[in-house]
């Protein structure tokens, strides 16, 4: 039997990105996006897709409704926004840092609660993605003040889920993608997604010895 492969966040960059390649290797892929009808290369992909808004809690409950029966080996967390792109500390709007927080903490934390018992099924792996962003101690730039804080968030409740649901035989861990060619990194980041993801879905691979902590494309541990 396939394995089943849940993709959050899977119409374009680095979600579409790996639902090509999950689905390539003849696993059972469910991508989710906010509006599939406008997921047209998603759609080419021949995967099943689901309807998915990560920043409201009745769209989460919906989906988990619908999947309440499903095993999921891996469940992947892509769903994410950069907010304000500000350089050094930075007053911004209240609705701008909430949408950050919202899509970037609230929106994973609530996807853990969500499908964990889907994944405990499989004894699969959780994996979000995060970013070298997110690490206080390794921190030497002030720009995406948002963004940073965004991530050490979701880092937090990375390794607040992996004492949680390890007991229950789930692998929990946050990576970093490395600088990507997709809209987030620019056209002149070093990596392209179909080399980040190989990377990443080799890290999830040995997820088994890789659990609770923030990890980069190669596997090489990241302080938080």
């Amino acid at each position: 039997m396939a394995k089943t492969v849940l993709v959050i966040g899977a119409n374009r960059g680095l979600g579409l990105e790996f639902a090509k390649q999950y689905a390539a290797d003849g696993y059972d892929v469910i991508a989710t996006c906010r509006r599939p009808a406008e997921a047209a290369e998603l759609r080419r992909v021949g995967v099943r897709i689901e309807a998915l808004d990560t920043s409201t809690s009745s769209s989460i409950d919906s989906l988990a409704e619908k999947l309440k029966d499903d095993s999921i080996d891996v469940m992947i967390c892509n769903a994410g926004v950069y907010g304000p792109r500000s350089d050094g500390l930075t007053d911004m709007p209240t609705e701008d840092f909430d949408l950050v927080m919202r899509t970037n903490v609230l929106g994973p934390l609530r996807l853990t609660l969500a499908f964990s018992d889907n994944v405990a099924r499989a004894r699969g792996a959780m994996v979000f993605m995060s970013s070298r962003m997110g690490s206080i101690s390794t921190m030497s730039s002030d720009s995406g003040i948002a963004y940073r804080a965004s991530k050490a968030a979701l880092n937090a409740v990375v390794k607040a889920a992996s004492l949680e649901l390890g007991k229950k035989g789930v692998r929990v861990l946050a990576l970093h993608p490395g600088w990507v060619r997709t809209d987030m990194g620019g056209p002149q980041a070093s990596l392209t997604p179909t080399e980040s993801v190989a990377g990443m879905r080799h890290v999830i691979d040995k997820a088994s010895d890789l659990h609770g902590g923030l990890y980069d494309n190669t596997g090489a541990l990241i302080p938080w």
